[in-house]
């Protein structure tokens, strides 16, 4: 059982996640103490409200980076607990892991340099690939997240992992990896296929805070008008 004080923290934890202003809720969490945080925030990469789990992500972006800045070894044991939570030895399900992941390696390229490897090796089907479709989100939105802090660590073999996903089924997989590719600099609309190219599916994808609408079509599109501006 929960001891008093822990219960207090985590609902302090929960009602600043739902704090619309992203820089207020930040500064306020980062006034708990690092090892409370960080299990609060784990608990809520399972919560139902998807942008609470997504906001739990950022803020553990947040954490990851100040560990890192402090304290290197106990980062390096929190991105090991998140590789972890995604390996099907863990027993679990690692909701928000890559998410988190991303949100990390973006922030420290310390870290970056040392596990965003492994983050890619989550795509490979000659190395940790991971099949689960719900999984395989989270790992092209943290993909993305990096790519678009650190364009030059996605070689081009690094994209081609990525690239499969554009012809995938799910719709959000579609958008994700179009999302990480366009931040890249990986995306060529020429090469695409026309359906793609007027693929107007709509989906939520979160930004940093909060959700907003996209569409295929309107992400390639982007890219289309950055390319053409240079």
């Amino acid at each position: 059982m929960a001891r008093p004080h822990g219960r207090k923290i985590r609902q302090q934890v929960k009602e600043l996640l739902k704090n619309p202003d992203r820089q207020t809720a930040l500064d306020r969490l980062a006034q708990i103490p690092d090892p409370q945080l960080k299990g609060h925030l784990f608990f809520f990469f399972y919560n139902r409200n998807e942008l609470i789990r997504f906001r739990s992500v950022t803020a553990m972006g947040h954490l990851g980076f100040r560990m890192g800045e402090n304290h290197m070894e106990k980062a390096r044991d929190l991105m090991r607990r998140l590789m972890w939570n995604l390996n099907d030895e863990s027993g679990g399900i690692g909701w928000g892991s890559a998410e988190a992941m991303g949100e990390i390696l973006s922030r420290h390229p310390g870290l970056a340099a040392e596990f965003d490897s492994i983050m890619f090796s989550f795509l490979d089907p000659e190395a940790n690939f991971i099949d689960n479709p719900q999984l395989q989100q989270g790992i092209l939105w943290g993909i993305g997240t990096y790519a678009q802090a650190a364009p030059d660590r996605i070689s081009a073999y690094r994209a081609s992992l990525i690239v499969p996903f554009m012809d995938d089924k799910d719709p959000v997989k579609k958008a994700y990896a179009t999302r990480a590719l366009n931040h890249a600099g990986r995306l060529d609309p020429d090469t695409l296929s026309e359906d793609l190219l007027a693929d107007q599916t709509k989906i939520w994808m979160y930004t940093g805070w909060t959700f907003e609408t996209a569409r295929i079509c309107d992400l390639i599109r982007e890219t289309t008008k950055q390319r053409n501006a240079r």
